[in-house]
């Protein structure tokens, strides 16, 4: 089919359900009384116990009528927490920076992520991210235009 009006004019249309999350949650919080557990991303408080207070994870949560409930899984171990730790200060930081208005703090998180340390030189790493800030500077704040 090569357009909407096809689709939508064939006799064949198929509507069962996919496997998108999104109508499984809302049947379990708001249809019928069918739980649903599903790996989502939450603010961490208390979840993840050696990951920053606050950063987002990935945990299993379950959705019900009662709401979604984001489950405690405890502390990584040591050799993850390392890696997820950096990722999750480089994250901060880039907030953080945009906040504050500091582009230097941005250009440091962006330089301290591993995968970007791994593959790119540090004048690389400041081209793209003074790239970065151009391509966007009609959505940025003014004080990082």
């Amino acid at each position: 089919m090569n357009s909407i009006e096809d689709w939508l004019s064939s006799d064949n249309i198929d509507i069962s359900r996919g496997k998108e999350y999104a109508a499984y949650i809302f049947n379990a919080v708001f249809g019928d009384n069918t739980m649903f557990e599903f790996n989502g991303n939450v603010r961490n408080f208390g979840l993840i116990g050696n990951l920053p207070e606050g950063c987002c994870v990935e945990v299993p949560v379950i959705a019900s009528q009662a709401g979604m409930r984001a489950l405690h899984v405890g502390n990584l171990p040591a050799h993850l927490a390392v890696l997820v730790n950096i990722s999750a200060r480089c994250e901060e930081l880039a907030v953080e920076g945009l906040l504050d208005g500091d582009r230097r703090k941005v250009f440091h998180a962006v330089l301290y992520d591993p995968l970007t340390s791994a593959v790119l030189s540090m004048q690389e790493i400041k081209d793209m991210v003074g790239e970065m800030f151009e391509a966007n500077r009609d959505y940025l704040p003014k004080n990082l235009q």
